[in-house]
């Protein structure tokens, strides 16, 4: 029994699993009707356990992306609705994850409303393919065969406001699409782009067209996180209530900037009783807490976990 118990702590698969179970409480406060705690979390598992990537960032950036998604509605790496990417912090040294909601993720949200509907088309080498601007707006596109990206030539979203006249219609090359991302793609070839090159481009024009569209909170809140996405910065997602931070970006040869001490534990232990009221006092969320404390002491992991535990409780008493 005790080498079963052993390999279970050092797999780390059953490790987050148990990590994530803590996190059920708290998501379920954010979830929408249609989706699920336990779902939830078993997406976020599934997600990890195929991509070792994954298993090198920090836990509670996971959990912090998988509370984006749920807050969302959208179920990460469920029929291209959004993606958990894992991206290296250079300043930090660690890796981390963050979640970015997907061309179908979008449309399903900004579709959801009941107040528009939106869709984004790619077109290949041989389809018909035929648009027009203007006040008389129109896409016409007769798919082909092709369908290797290298023959990708357009794409292009097309969204209707309920009872407007005519469509809102965005169409861009493909030259077009890729001098954007250059000129955004703050994180080189570690871009979500050049592994999935169509999910991406089909995404750009969605977001000009969705300028356009009733703007739930819902809908508001998804741009967001993909424009931050874009522009390697991260998202919290409080209420109603969007921050977005900076990320630290590829490292460009400058020089470190002197590196925060390691929180010893018996600083934290000392310390904590305060921290914890404050969260569980609604006074700060968990992650602010954790970006005040940095700004003088580096956090281990465990220490991180043990602070966002602290939320799972405070969501219980409530």
């Amino acid at each position: 029994m005790t080498n079963e118990v052993a390999e279970r702590a050092a797999n780390p698969v059953a490790k987050f699993s148990a990590f994530m179970d803590k996190f059920k409480t708290q998501m379920n406060l954010a979830l929408p009707k249609h989706l699920t705690a336990d779902r939830m979390a078993r997406l976020a598992v599934t997600q990890f356990s195929n991509t070792p990537k994954l298993q090198e960032c920090e836990p509670i950036s996971i959990a912090a992306s998988i509370m984006t998604a749920s807050t969302l509605g959208l179920e990460p790496g469920v029929n291209g609705q959004g993606y958990l990417v894992p991206y290296y912090n250079n300043k930090k040294r660690v890796m981390q994850c963050q979640f970015i909601p997907g061309w179908k993720g979008l449309v399903d949200i900004a579709n959801r409303s009941g107040r528009c509907t939106v869709w984004t088309g790619a077109v290949f080498k041989g389809d018909q393919f035929d648009f027009n601007l203007g006040d008389k707006p129109f896409i016409q596109h007769r798919p082909g065969d092709e369908d290797r990206i290298e023959f990708l030539t357009h794409v292009y979203a097309v969204g209707r406001v309920n009872g407007s006249e005519w469509p809102v219609i965005e169409v861009w090359t493909m030259p077009k699409v890729l001098r954007h991302r250059d000129a955004y793609n703050k994180v080189g070839q570690a871009h979500y782009s050049f592994r999935d090159v169509e999910m991406y481009a089909r995404k750009v024009p969605l977001l000009q067209v969705l300028k356009y569209m009733p703007a739930s909170i819902e809908l508001s809140n998804a741009i967001t996180v993909s424009h931050a996405a874009e522009q390697n910065r991260n998202v919290i997602i409080d209420g109603n209530f969007v921050t977005v931070n900076d990320n630290d970006g590829p490292d460009d040869g400058a020089p470190e900037a002197t590196e925060l001490p390691e929180m010893s534990a018996t600083d934290f232990n000392k310390k904590k009783a305060g921290w914890k009221s404050t969260v569980e006092g609604g006074i700060k969320t968990v992650n602010d807490l954790i970006a005040t404390i940095e700004t003088k002491d580096r956090l281990t992991n465990d220490q991180k976990v043990e602070i966002a535990s602290w939320a799972v409780t405070s969501g219980a008493q409530a």
